[in-house]
């Protein structure tokens, strides 16, 4: 028997970075998850830890260099984790870092005792931003980097503008046609960036995450859908098209099913107003849209992110 694919290290370390700019401050919320690879076949075999650092210490890591490096953004912040574990460990060959970051908002109010920020928002309070999870992976193998970055629980919803007709029947279809329907998904999308290297032309992250959010936004409401697939596809090929440091994009959309209700035994009309909506079991639908030439390397378990 021989050792297969292994890797090890300490995850979901949530790390809150406060940024003092006099009496603004700043937030930056992220459980990081550290995955480290190499020469590790003597602690499997024989149980030797000389090649091995503590899990424990991939922990202070993280909090050590939020502190000494700051968080700018998500993924600059995997980059120096992952750069650092690969290069101060000879055993270590591979860093795997995951980040998920949870946003925050500053809390308006009217209280004219407060210290504002423009004209309503408090410089200290903040409350999180339920609109989606931002995530990202970074792996560094001491040469290249692969960075694939997304968001995931981003729930959106057309409420006109949907169809659904056409498709294959058999004895054990009863769905009906629709010709105007509730278009509902909780978006879960990952992209990979085509920067492997040159950190003079490393990606502006900040940037490039909100215009593809911006992107797959637009397109799912300027989309007149036919099919859950059709909008995908629009929502991927926005983001290729308009952002040229990304190569892939996955997506993970659930159809989450709205289904008129039927009123007629109450003596009333349902003209498209009144639903029930359903949470399972739910139609899943799944892509990978590339730039042409490029071959897919997103994992296809959306999961991971």
């Amino acid at each position: 028997m021989i050792l297969g694919q292994n890797q090890y290290g300490k995850a979901e370390n949530r790390v809150v970075k406060i940024t003092r700019d006099g009496d603004t401050h700043h937030i930056k919320d992220l459980n990081v998850s550290v995955a480290l690879s190499g020469d590790m076949e003597d602690v499997h075999y024989s149980g030797s830890n000389a090649n091995v650092l503590p899990t424990d210490t991939t922990k202070n890591t993280v909090f050590a260099f939020a502190k000494e490096h700051g968080i700018e953004s998500a993924e600059q912040f995997g980059i120096h984790l992952a750069r650092h574990f690969v290069t101060s460990q000879e055993p270590i060959h591979r860093a795997r870092i995951r980040i998920e970051e949870y946003a925050w908002e500053r809390i308006a109010t009217s209280d004219a005792n407060s210290k504002f920020i423009g004209s309503d928002e408090v410089r200290h309070s903040f409350a999180r931003k339920g609109q989606e999870l931002r995530t990202t992976q970074i792996t560094f193998d001491g040469e290249n980097w692969e960075v694939i970055s997304g968001l995931k629980d981003l729930t959106v919803m057309n409420s006109t503008n949907s169809e659904f007709w056409g498709y294959v029947k058999d004895k054990y279809t009863t769905l009906k046609e629709a010709y105007d329907r509730i278009l509902c998904t909780d978006v879960c999308a990952a992209w990979r960036y085509n920067w492997t290297s040159d950190e003079d032309r490393m990606p502006h992250w900040e940037k490039s995450y909100e215009q593809a959010k911006k992107h797959i936004l637009q397109a799912f409401a300027e989309t007149y859908s036919l099919s859950l697939q059709q909008t995908l596809y629009q929502m991927g090929s926005r983001v290729i098209n308009s952002r040229s440091e990304i190569d892939e994009i996955r997506f993970s959309l659930p159809n989450n099913h709205h289904f008129l209700v039927d009123l007629e035994p109450f003596g009333l009309k349902n003209d498209n107003e009144v639903y029930f909506a359903a949470d399972r079991p739910y139609g899943l639908i799944e892509a990978t849209i590339l730039r042409d030439g490029v071959e897919p390397r997103i994992p296809v378990d959306m999961t991971i992110l």
